[in-house]
């Protein structure tokens, strides 16, 4: 899974969400390294729906503009839990062999 669809997928997880909301989240909980642009958003969320990740929530008119909102499936809920674990086990491992790794460094022995 891309790191834009995860980030979408992690925001959707907490509550339903209009277009900017997501950009401003993503924005937000990637520490400022993943900035979407709306084209890129949209796309990300038309995918998302063909796989049946997200569905809309609602419409709103705003200020005469409509707000769609998203929310995350069941299938996507799963789906994003997985790639969770699946990123999380990475990590250890990756962890894991940098602390092994450092202590032959700081040994001596490369």
């Amino acid at each position: 899974m891309q790191e834009p669809s995860f980030l979408i997928l992690t925001v959707l997880a907490a509550e339903a969400q209009h277009g900017y909301a997501i950009m401003t989240e993503v924005t937000d909980i990637s520490g400022g390294r993943v900035k979407l642009r709306p084209g890129t958003l949209y796309a990300a969320l038309d995918r998302l729906r063909e796989e049946g990740l997200v569905e809309v929530d609602r419409e709103e008119v705003v200020d005469t503009r409509l707000r769609r909102y998203y929310r995350i499936t069941a299938t996507g809920a799963e789906r994003l839990a997985v790639e969770a674990d699946r990123m999380r086990r990475n990590a250890d491992s990756a962890l894991q062999r940098l602390a092994t790794g450092g202590r032959r460094l700081a040994g001596g022995t490369s």
